[in-house]
């Protein structure tokens, strides 16, 4: 009977399932208020988070720090530090020039903090100490008339070595190289060595092995390789640091059916590319065999797999309460045992403990 109801389910649904196997959900426990802001201070859309070697949290969030002004056009970024046990220490670069709309976050094994920012189309490395020290990339000057937004064209305009059409995520490898996603319009992977000098790029706007429609988020794992998150070909793609291709996996697992969305409507169809198993964060821990990916704001779980693509569980659903998710935009991994997320449509972070 119970394969019987679930047939049925999937047949209703338009739902690809073998009877219903959904994959097990795994027990977490959401910290209630871990991040402790001053009085009167909230988060924005909260789009990534990362965390240092003495455990320290930071958050990258789209706020308007400097206040009024329309919403095009509007600074809206800011980095906040916060202790291991979640208490705000500061604001780092406030009112810095490359900062527009807050995009990607990670911090590397020397706790230098870098900062993607999709609305000027910069990356920024940072001491420890906020100390501005490398800048990738330049933004329209505004006295320029070709101050707006890059036009997302059929046929875009060939891409230009050290220079972005909004960037999404960076990542670090084991020699220091470094590794930017640049993501919305050129749709490919940019490559620097450990001095900040371009190597190359790989990749264009396509579904074909080593091509993108939209490569969201990056990470790499204990032997450099490069895993790029693919989000509009809900696809995680495998290279090694020369670009060349390796392999691919996709995370999809079955909806379970009375998800709802939380802003938006809930797709009719859940099989459609953007409603499961789109990777809009990636995170491996340090030394390990596993990634958690991040999925887009419905069904906004977060889904825990083998380096190989094997779905071992799933964290959460769509939804607005803790240990709930809607725009999985960012995740931080300092173990197996411990995630942060951001969310952008909730504007909020999370501290979870995987039990």
């Amino acid at each position: 009977m119970r394969r019987l109801l679930a047939t049925i389910t999937c047949f209703l649904l338009a739902v690809p399932c073998a009877f219903a196997q959904y994959a097990p959900q795994v027990e977490i426990e959401s910290v209630p208020d871990f991040f402790r802001l001053p009085q009167g201070m909230n988060f924005g859309e909260v789009s990534a988070v990362a965390v240092n070697s003495q455990g320290h949290v930071f958050v990258f969030h789209r706020s308007n720090p400097s206040g009024g002004g329309p919403a095009y056009g509007m600074h809206a970024a800011q980095l906040f530090e916060f202790d291991a046990n979640g208490r705000y220490q500061r604001e780092l670069g406030r009112g810095l020039y490359a900062w527009s709309f807050a995009h990607g976050l990670r911090i590397d094994s020397n706790d230098n903090i870098w900062t993607v920012d999709k609305g000027s189309n910069m990356v920024v490395r940072m001491d420890p100490d906020g100390k501005v020290v490398w800048v990738f990339g330049r933004k329209t000057e505004s006295i320029s008339e070709a101050a707006r937004p890059f036009e997302h064209l059929d046929t875009p305009l060939p891409p230009q070595d050290g220079r972005f059409r909004e960037p999404t995520d960076v990542g670090i490898d084991s020699a220091g190289n470094i590794y930017i996603t640049d993501g919305y319009i050129n749709s490919r992977v940019a490559k620097y060595d450990y001095n900040g000098d371009w190597v190359k790029s790989w990749g264009e706007p396509g579904s074909g092995p080593g091509q993108f429609r939209l490569p969201h988020s990056i990470a790499i794992d204990k032997d450099d390789n490069v895993y790029v998150g693919d989000r509009s070909n809900a696809r995680i793609q495998v290279f090694d640091t020369d670009g060349v291709y390796l392999r691919e996996f996709q995370v999809a697992t079955p909806v379970r059916p009375g998800s709802m969305a939380v802003n938006g409507p809930t797709p009719t169809d859940l099989t459609e590319i953007s409603a499961n198993g789109a990777p809009n964060a990636l995170c491996i821990p340090p030394g390990s065999d596993v990634i958690f990916v991040g999925e887009t704001t419905f069904p906004g779980r977060i889904i825990k797999a083998t380096l190989q693509g094997e779905v071992l569980g799933v964290i959460g659903n769509s939804g607005r309460n803790p240990g709930e998710f809607s725009g999985a935009h960012g995740l931080a991994c300092p173990s197996e045992d411990v995630l942060y997320v951001a969310e952008t449509s909730n504007s909020r972070a999370q501290k979870l403990v995987i039990k």
